[in-house]
C-alpha cells in the first residue's frame, strides 16, 4: 500500500483521510464551484482546498474535465437515488403515476443540488461519453420511461400511436427546463404566485395530465404534498 508520506496526501488531515482522496477533491472542487463558478476549477486548486501536494490529484485526474466528471458521476448517483426514492413512494401498480415521480424526483433533486445540477447538465464541462456509469444511468433511466409509457399504452392510457422516444425527449426538456427556470430565479417574473418548488409540481401535473387520453384520466392520482401548499 502507498504511503501518504509518497503521494503528499497527509498534509491536511481535516480534509484527506485513508485513501478518500477522490472524494476530497470532489468536495473541493463543489466548493471551488459554489465560491467563484465551475471556469475557476482547477486540478491544482481542489488538490490546495484538499490538503494534499500538487500533484497528488494527478493519479486520478489528468484534467479539469475529469475532475468535473466525477462530480458529474457523484450527481447522477444522486439523483438516480432521488428519483428511485420518488417511484418507491407511488409504488408500481399505475405507470402514468411511476412516469411522474420520475419528473418529480428530478425537480426536487435539481433544486436541492443545483451546484451539482449545473455540472451533470452541462456537457461542455464534462466528458459524459468517457463515463460508463453517467452513461449507463442515464439510459437506465430512458428505458424506464419508455417501459412505463409502453405499460400505459397497453391499458389504453396513451394514444396507439404515441412516439415514445418524442414523447420521453418533451418530457426531459420540460423538467429541465422547469429546473433550469427555479435554480436561474425565473419564476419571480413568470409565476409569482406560488414557491417555485410548488409551481414546478404543478406544472409537471399539468404536463402529463395533456399527455394522457382524457377518457382514461379516472385514475387516482396522489395529491400534491401539503408541506408545499
Amino acid at each position: 500500500m502507498t504511503s501518504p508520506t509518497d503521494t503528499g496526501e497527509a498534509a491536511n488531515p481535516k480534509r484527506y483521510h485513508h485513501g478518500n482522496l477522490v472524494e476530497a477533491l470532489i468536495a473541493a472542487t463543489v466548493e471551488i464551484i459554489e465560491e467563484r463558478g465551475a471556469e475557476h476549477v482547477s486540478v491544482r486548486e481542489a488538490a490546495k482546498r484538499a490538503g494534499v501536494s500538487p500533484g497528488a490529484p494527478f493519479r486520478h485526474f489528468l484534467s479539469k474535465s475529469a475532475l468535473l466528471t466525477a462530480v458529474a458521476e457523484q450527481a447522477m448517483n444522486r439523483l438516480t437515488e432521488a428519483v428511485a426514492d420518488a417511484q418507491s413512494k407511488v409504488g408500481g401498480a399505475d405507470p402514468i403515476v411511476a412516469f411522474e415521480a420520475i419528473g418529480q424526483g428530478y425537480l426536487e433533486w435539481a433544486i436541492s443540488n443545483p451546484t451539482h445540477f449545473q455540472i451533470i447538465s452541462s456537457r461542455t464541462l464534462i466528458d459524459f461519453d468517457a463515463s460508463d456509469s453517467l452513461r449507463d444511468q442515464n439510459e437506465a433511466v430512458r428505458r424506464k420511461m419508455i417501459d412505463l409509457l409502453t405499460q400505459a399504452q397497453q391499458q389504453g392510457r396513451l394514444a396507439p400511436d404515441t412516439d415514445f422516444d418524442h414523447l420521453v425527449l418533451a418530457a426531459r426538456a420540460f423538467v429541465y427546463g422547469l429546473a433550469r427556470m427555479a435554480i436561474d430565479g425565473h419564476f419571480p417574473e413568470w409565476h409569482p404566485s406560488e414557491p417555485p418548488s410548488l409551481a414546478v409540481r404543478k406544472a409537471l401535473r399539468l404536463f402529463i395530465s395533456q399527455m394522457t387520453n382524457p377518457e382514461t384520466q379516472s385514475h387516482e392520482r396522489p395529491e400534491v404534498a401539503s408541506g408545499d401548499r
